[in-house]
């Protein structure tokens, strides 16, 4: 039930537009190229990408935006990701094959919208918890969630990938980490490995 609930917090990410109104890692520039569409201006204290990228090919294969060597990274085992399309858009989930289940998921949007603004308009509102993260390679990276549960394990976080596009990612720990490590780092250390992926860049 607490991985349903985290898989929801991160599809969430995508409904949220109708809500009330340095990196470590370096990926390099490659496969995917810059979107046509950046026309957004975000609004005041809100991120602004600089380099929009074209999300299109990933949103028709999303588990193509871990690899397995990537997910053994982040979960300590490589299983096939779990794809799926719903309302939120298209989608894929890693689950280790342990009694403990840490998971990685990965949420495309069906349509562009407000970007990173639609997670800043619902704070106080739609989400308790809006925090920016550090960056990764200058693109905006902010941890969001109807309520705070970094303590339980969980995190969820919005990658803006264009002022229009974000990529929802969100982590949960194994019981034997929580409390060990912010889970938030968790899902920057994902978001990392999915920007490399979908900047060509393994």
């Amino acid at each position: 039930m607490r991985r349903t609930a985290l898989v929801i917090g991160a599809v969430a990410l995508t409904v949220c537009a109708c809500s009330p109104p340095e990196t470590d890692g370096t990926p390099t520039s490659g496969g995917a190229s810059p979107s046509p569409s950046n026309t957004a201006s975000p609004s005041p204290g809100v991120p602004k990408v600089e380099s929009p990228i074209d999300l299109a090919r990933f949103k028709q294969t999303p588990c193509n935006a871990l690899t397995k060597l990537q997910v053994g990274d982040l979960l300590g085992a490589t299983p096939d990701g779990e794809a799926r399309d719903g309302a939120a858009g298209p989608a894929c989930t890693w689950v280790a094959p342990s009694t403990t289940r840490p998971l990685i998921s990965v949420v495309f949007s069906n349509t562009q919208d407000s970007g990173t603004a639609k997670i800043y308009a619902a704070k106080g509102k739609s989400y308790q918890l809006v925090e920016p993260l550090k960056p990764v390679d200058g693109y905006p990276l902010t941890a969001y969630g109807i309520t705070d549960e970094r303590s339980v394990g969980r995190c969820s976080a919005a990658l803006g990938t264009s002022d229009t596009e974000t990529i929802g990612i969100a982590a949960e720990q194994s019981e034997a980490n929580v409390g060990k490590k912010d889970p938030c780092d968790v899902a920057r250390e994902a978001a990392i490995r999915v920007l490399a992926t979908i900047r060509g860049s393994n």
